[in-house]
């Protein structure tokens, strides 16, 4: 069966449910801060999981319906399968690895329903009206973050300090509204553009509103990227002569500069973002990032240092006084470079052109005819193309890859620009009669999926157990006041249920003699009975990962709790071996050596230390009065 024959038909109805599963789930995400929180995952990756086991069972059950598979929806296969393989084999943070791995699975399986699981239009617009309403919903609570209450967020949140007065909608970082409007407003201005007159004005409201939105978010890549992507489009149109690419590209960047000057002159906070993109050279502390994934590719430039291990790698090449803690590298290709290699960047990048190319031969792209309507317009899907590549352009600067929801979007809307409605007849059917034998290969992907499906949700629920059980040890502890024995407590429950459902997670283990140790902290009492525990749970996490300093940490201090200091000093110095440049590495030596009065000196010179990497740590310079000074 033809793509044209099946978009022609009626939608089935697997494909309205997972249109609607995938719609929930995009919201969930988004007005979830993205996905950034592994509870938030948890759903999303049911969600998905659930949409393509629906995909894959109405196709056992209909196996003669539905047409043949889209090429491109294979497109990130090899990535995915690459990435398993360094996440398993590589990787010397492997709980990390299958995390990251799991992002990407959700990116390849959206986009892969795009294609395939959305093939009638109704179902395709209806999903495209449901992302439209979240960019106009996610702009409403940017508007009442600037203009209301900045410090705002959702999940009974409150912005950081530094993004205060910038639009982050439901993410919490500005970038990431700004990269989610760039991806729509160029489809919202095509159809306002090619609309019939009430079209024009609705899509034309959506698209101020949407602009609006990006103007708050103060985001220079996300404005710079959409700028070049405008700009480049017109110059790729191979159906136009080039006195016509360069005068509409011409346009654009006459039309950029006559806003640019505008925003400088009304507007402080803009000109304030300008005037430091000029001063500072364009960025400050992401040239350390990008420094830091570069020497890490160098060291392992073909399969990479490992999935998931940029942030952890990252203290081998952290400079002194850099204090943040990055976790990603915010360029999603450096990122990838460094993770997973030549051979993990090559795939992706292999992909992204191979669909290009395709799409651009079946009707896609600069100076396509302008038959078709609505969203199935070539106008519209070069809108789409536009989008996407003003995205692309971003992830230069950022990680938006990294946040499920701007995944999610990014892979419907590239579905959306690619298209199965241009009359593109697809090859490979592996469908036709109803036959046992198909109905089989359908039967056997639906219960494989099912069984990846159910070991992602266990690995992603002990995530989110350890995630939470960390976060409310670490506020008890900034609380004032004495912190509470039995908040460490219910942190130490959620922790053996996170290791109970995934035994291989080096941080659940780490962080669970954490807990041991802040029961101690609290109650001196229980030091000696909570010492053995943690140094096996500190010991357990040491043999899944020997590099990452912190386990060493949790080991010296367990082993402290012991009083066997020859130990623990071998500990915090492989610990600093690791993170030479790490202020809490520092701090937790110091802490070691000033309970020894014949160490005192090197105490003080420890903390010293400390203090140049992280000046005004409190708890250097409560540790600092608490000795006084050298006699």
């Amino acid at each position: 069966m033809h793509a044209t024959a099946a978009n022609s038909s009626r939608p089935s109805w697997p494909e309205w449910i997972v249109a609607g599963l995938l719609g929930v789930n995009v919201a969930w995400t988004t007005l979830g801060l993205g996905g950034f929180r592994a509870e938030t995952r948890v759903v999303t990756w049911g969600l998905t999981g659930l949409a393509l086991l629906v995909f894959l069972a109405g196709r056992a059950w209909t196996p003669g319906r539905g047409g043949s598979l889209h090429p491109a929806g294979w497109a990130l296969a090899p990535f995915v399968a690459y990435a398993a393989f360094n996440a398993g084999f590589v990787s010397p943070v492997p709980w990390l690895g299958w995390l990251d791995w799991l992002g990407w699975v959700n990116l390849a399986v959206t986009f892969w329903l795009g294609l395939n699981g959305l093939r009638s239009g109704a179902p395709r617009r209806a999903l495209f009206f449901v992302v439209i309403a979240l960019g106009v919903g996610a702009v409403g609570l940017g508007c009442y973050q600037h203009f209301v209450q900045p410090d705002w967020l959702v999940l009974d949140r409150r912005q950081a300090a530094q993004f205060v007065g910038r639009a982050s909608g439901p993410f919490g970082i500005p970038n990431s509204l700004a990269g989610f409007l760039i991806l729509i407003v160029p489809a919202t201005g095509a159809l306002a553009w090619r609309s019939a007159a009430t079209g024009r004005i609705w899509w034309g409201w959506v698209t101020a509103v949407l602009m609006f939105g990006l103007f708050l978010t103060f985001s220079r890549g996300a404005w710079l990227s959409l700028v070049l992507a405008l700009i480049a489009w017109p110059l790729l149109a191979s159906k136009r002569t080039w006195p016509r690419r360069l005068a509409f590209a011409g346009a654009v960047l006459g039309g950029v500069i006559v806003l640019t000057i505008f925003l400088h002159g009304s507007s402080p906070q803009a000109r304030e973002r300008l005037d430091r993109l000029v001063s500072d050279g364009g960025e400050l502390s992401r040239p350390i990032l990008w420094r830091g994934a570069w020497e890490l590719w160098r060291a392992e430039p073909v399969l990479g240092t490992g999935a998931g291990s940029f942030n952890v790698l990252f203290e081998r090449h952290r400079p002194a006084g850099f204090v943040d803690e990055p976790q990603w590298a915010h360029n999603e290709y450096l990122n990838t470079l460094s993770d997973y290699g030549l051979v993990g960047l090559s795939l992706t990048l292999g992909a992204a052109i191979w669909v290009i190319v395709r799409a651009r031969r079946r009707g896609m792209g600069p100076g396509a005819s302008t038959v078709g309507r609505g969203i199935d317009s070539p106008a519209v899907r070069n809108g789409f193309g536009v989008g996407c590549l003003a995205f692309a352009l971003q992830l230069g600067v950022d990680f938006h890859l990294k946040l499920p929801a701007l995944g999610m979007l990014f892979a419907l809307v590239a579905a959306l620009a690619v298209g199965r409605s241009s009359g593109e007849e697809t090859s490979g059917s592996i469908d036709g009669k109803r036959s046992l034998r198909v109905q089989a290969g359908w039967l056997t992907a639906t219960l494989l999926v099912a069984f990846g499906l159910w070991c992602a949700l266990r690995w992603e629920h002990a995530e989110a157990l350890r995630a939470d059980a960390r976060e409310t040890l670490d506020r008890e502890l900034r609380r004032a006041g004495e912190p509470r024995l039995e908040v460490a407590r219910r942190a130490e429950t959620a922790l053996h249920r996170s290791v109970g459902l995934w035994p291989q997670h080096g941080g659940a283990w780490a962080d669970l003699a954490h807990a041991l140790h802040v029961q101690a902290y609290i109650d001196p009492a229980r030091s000696r009975p909570a010492a053995a525990p943690a140094e096996a749970a500190a010991r357990r996490a040491l043999a899944l990962s020997e590099v990452v300093p912190d386990f060493w940490l949790r080991l010296g201090v367990a082993l402290d709790m012991q009083g066997r200091r020859t130990d623990a000093i071998s500990a915090y110095e492989h610990a600093l071996r690791l993170a030479p440049r790490s202020a809490t590495g520092w701090y937790y030596y110091a802490d070691h050596l000033s309970r020894d009065t014949k160490t005192r000196e090197a105490a003080l010179r420890a903390i010293a230390t400390c203090l140049s990497l992280d000046p005004g740590n409190a708890d250097a310079e409560a540790l600092r009065a608490k000795l006084g000074p050298v006699p």
